[in-house]
């Protein structure tokens, strides 16, 4: 169906001239590109109750010995923490309560960059996106530990956004946690958690209770924020004759109920959703042995990522929040061919094919071409 399609070697040819300033501009091109689809499709279903931005980074693996900016940061492999040679892309998605996530922001960076290296900024950068998409918006800004930094609060507080980041624990938080009464602690009623049928009580060991807290950001100003702590049984030691807690903390200055607050904030794992989209997909493979050129490739990644979410919203049903291997599958590669009967071009497809009625919805909402009408018997 398509012509003019690049082969390898020319897309390779083409990568390798951008520079860091091209790679900018193509990340601009990007920014607008979903803007443009938000404001074309319903991308951003229910963005005018909340959007989340949720930021976070992984490490892709090379294996040549001439790639630049490759080096060994820290990766998790079944469950097991090592080092490892590759890339590190820090990404920031935008999503609603019923959306599908959406990349807003991309940065390549080498792989030993810390995870919160340049956060703020890329924060900086989604945020004024999420809000030219919808200016009325509420914002929450969601990410673990290693973004829960000064600098990424002050922007979030800077650009009129809440925030909910997880921090690390020190001797401040372990004094704030202890503090908290006993009487405090609330079962969390979690999606799936089992009742008991007799009493009604949650048949689980997570509680959640939260606490005033003071940060210290820069030019020793302050804010006071709610830590909101979820604790779990440790199950190292289920036998021993007083519960030992694991803590979890994080802070935020929404105002939602300490139950919902912690659970919109451990929603923050959607984000993986999308990167197991992208390591299916483009980022399967690292191609070029230039920086540049893979961060134009990434810049690509994004705009076909958030174009297929944008053609599964167009489709409807469950594809709006499917993921991009079934988008893929069911919408992009089906077979078919064109024919010239009587010099007209028609598009042969399966006749007998499940997901018809939803490609033609999305045919006729790209093209724009009319519902051909049946003639009258």
């Amino acid at each position: 169906m398509f012509n003019e399609v690049y082969a390898p070697s020319t897309l390779g040819i083409f990568l390798r001239e951008f520079t860091f300033g091209h790679t900018k501009q193509l990340a601009a091109v990007a920014r607008e590109h979903l803007i443009a689809l938000a404001a074309r499709t319903p991308l951003l279903a229910g963005a005018d109750e909340r959007m989340f931005l949720d930021i976070d980074s992984l490490l892709r693996p090379v294996y040549g010995h001439a790639k630049q900016g490759a080096s060994f940061g820290h990766a998790k492999i079944a469950s097991r923490a090592l080092l490892r040679l590759g890339l590190s892309p820090q990404i920031t998605t935008i999503s609603t309560a019923t959306a599908a996530p959406v990349i807003a922001e991309a940065q390549l960076r080498s792989g030993k960059a810390a995870s919160g290296r340049g956060a703020a900024y890329q924060l900086k950068q989604a945020i004024t996106t999420a809000k030219a998409i919808n200016p009325d918006a509420p914002i929450l800004v969601r990410g673990d530990s290693m973004f829960g930094t000064k600098k990424v609060i002050t922007t979030c507080i800077q650009r009129g956004a809440e925030f909910s980041l997880s921090i690390s624990r020190n001797k401040r938080i372990n004094a704030a946690i202890a503090a908290i009464d006993e009487a405090a602690w609330t079962p969390v009623h979690y999606p799936g958690a089992v009742e008991d049928p007799d009493t009604g009580a949650l048949i689980s060991d997570a509680q959640v209770a939260e606490t005033p807290y003071t940060l210290r950001l820069a030019r020793g100003r302050t804010l006071t924020v709610r830590l909101v702590v979820r604790r779990v049984k440790d199950a190292r030691h289920l036998d021993a004759l007083f519960p030992v807690w694991r803590y979890h903390p994080f802070v935020t200055n929404s105002a939602l109920p300490v139950d919902q607050a912690d659970i919109t904030h451990r929603r923050h794992a959607i984000i993986e959703t999308t990167f197991a989209d992208l390591i299916d997909g483009p980022l399967a493979h690292i191609p070029s042995g230039l920086f540049a050129a893979n961060c134009a490739w990434l810049a690509c990644a994004v705009i076909a990522h958030n174009l297929l979410r944008a053609v599964g919203t167009l489709a409807g049903g469950h594809h709006a929040v499917a993921r991009g291997a079934t988008l893929r599958r069911d919408l992009i590669n089906i077979p078919a061919r064109f024919a010239a009967p009587a010099r007209k071009p028609m598009l042969h497809l399966p006749a007998h094919w499940h997901w018809r009625a939803r490609w033609k919805a999305l045919w006729h909402n790209v093209i724009g071409y009319p519902i051909a009408q049946p003639r009258a018997a």
